[in-house]
């Protein structure tokens, strides 16, 4: 989100890097580890470890302030700042956080005598500043106390929410946080609900509030009003049609460029085949924008205006082609990303490729979204799901199962090979691959990993598989 990035000498005090393992100090540092969202290394899995070191040890919890307010030792927090006022801001713990950070940014859920969300609010009563927070790898926007309730990001179902979300980001907000920092608005800009939003407007959300990141680095985060007109363009691309009407009931001007790619959010809708949202962004402001040929078609193909797509390639043949391969995937994505069956249909019997790897396939995008009727559909069209992303390698069955889509996962499993079947916790496939063909027990991916390297710790079916392997002659054994 940010315009500009300051040099790494002006955020030197403030930086934090969740890649940099500091071996643990105290014991107490594991639980908090497991404790807490890093948005690094940790995933939700994490959360079984923190529980049972809680179980086995119960005196990690008061062992620090920091790791009172990870686990919501309430009465702990209160001790420790009865004996010290001072060390509500006292940084430590394994990130060098104070002790609000962990509070904010713990995913364990309340129960038995404890409660992070109780924590953060007698930390803040005790005079923690609402807006602590972090510039991840020296970048800015800033991770705040916000950030950290509100949660999610790039990384979808493995970034989870505060559990006790709302109540936490309105005591923080009452408490003095500033709303208006752009990484919390970008974490949650890829699923439609807007429980986040409603609270940041009720609180000033666009409005400068004079918060200290801004006051340190107004020169390198733009204004709060340009937050907003970036919400508006990307909602206009996504089709959130909620949040694009929430918006503008707000006055969010419609007319303004978004910064990432210089479109007016009308564009944006038009572009992402959103007609019926371009003409409500009119109707309140928006001036229409004649489109090139070339976006006249992108707009057409992507909403699945047959029609439209058809005059304009019967006037310039030449679109198509021009597009390219990777031009013509990504308007299948668009369709995806935007929810527009018919314009995948169309496309598909336009010749637009489907496999075509520019980072995931339309059916990469449709499995990580959990959209199983998009899935279904794509399928049906022709496309592959054994094509494996750039980045990754991974299927998009591998994507669903990244990103916790169960419906998917269980509805691509079937497709899925020895390595797939593995690593997604298919017992049932790998049974049948194994039945059909012992020897891939001992198979090797192209990369000559062996097939046992599929296994890991956060499968269900973890001792099932091994049985499975074990079985066909995979020489593993147990420990």
């Amino acid at each position: 989100m940010a315009s500009n990035q300051p040099a790494p000498d002006e955020v030197a005090d403030v930086a934090w890097d969740p890649s940099v393992v500091v071996p643990d100090r105290e014991p107490a540092d594991a639980l908090i580890r497991r404790a807490c969202l890093d948005y690094g290394r940790w995933r939700p899995e994490d959360l079984d470890d923190a529980r049972a070191l809680l179980a086995r040890s119960p005196a990690l919890a008061g062992a620090s302030i920091h790791a009172a307010a990870a686990t919501g030792d309430v009465e702990a927090v209160r001790g420790f700042l009865a004996a010290d006022p001072s060390a509500v801001e006292r940084r430590g713990g394994p990130y060098a956080w104070p002790p609000l950070l962990y509070a904010c940014y713990s995913r364990l859920a309340p129960g038995d005598g404890r409660s992070t969300l109780e924590a953060a609010r007698v930390l803040l009563a005790g005079g923690a500043d609402p807006d602590a927070g972090f510039l991840w790898c020296g970048n800015l926007p800033p991770f705040t106390a916000l950030t950290g309730a509100f949660g999610e990001g790039e990384d979808g179902a493995n970034q989870p929410p505060h559990p006790e979300r709302d109540a936490l980001a309105q005591a923080l907000l009452a408490a003095g946080a500033d709303p208006n920092y752009g990484q919390t608005l970008y974490n949650r800009h890829f699923r439609r609900d807007d429980g986040h939003l409603q609270i940041l407007l009720a609180a000033g959300l666009g409005a400068d509030r004079g918060g200290r990141w801004w006051a340190r680095f107004a020169g390198h985060l733009g204004t709060p009003a340009e937050l907003l007109t970036e919400e508006l363009w990307a909602a206009a691309r996504k089709n959130f049609v909620e949040r694009v009407e929430l918006l503008v009931s707000h006055g969010v001007a419609t007319d303004v460029r978004g910064r990432r790619d210089g479109r007016t959010p009308y564009q944006a809708a038009l572009m992402f085949g959103n007609h019926d949202l371009a003409a409500y962004l009119v109707a309140h402001g928006a001036t229409p924008v004649a489109l090139s040929p070339a976006e006249q078609l992108a707009a057409a193909c992507v909403a699945g205006r047959r029609d439209e797509a058809e005059a304009l390639l019967a006037a310039e043949p030449a679109l198509r082609d021009a597009l390219g391969a990777g031009g013509r995937v990504e308007l299948v994505r668009r369709a995806v990303e935007a929810g527009h069956p018919d314009g995948v249909r169309l496309m598909a019997e336009l010749g637009f490729e489907l496999d075509h790897v520019t980072g995931g396939t339309p059916l990469h995008h449709a499995a990580w979204a959990g959209d199983l009727a998009m899935v279904r559909l794509l399928l049906a069209l022709g496309a592959r799901p054994t094509v494996r992303d750039r980045q990754f390698g991974a299927t998009p069955l591998g994507w669903a199962y990244h990103n916790r889509q169960t419906a998917v996962v269980d509805y691509l499993l079937p497709l899925a090979d020895i390595f797939d079947a593995v690593r997604c916790d298919g017992l049932a496939r790998t049974a049948e691959l194994l039945r059909a063909d012992p020897t891939l027990a001992r198979a090797t991916d192209a990369n000559g990993a062996p097939v046992v390297s599929y296994l890991h710790r956060g499968l269900t079916h973890l001792d099932a598989l091994i049985a499975l392997l074990q079985g066909t002659g995979s020489g593993i054994v147990t420990s």
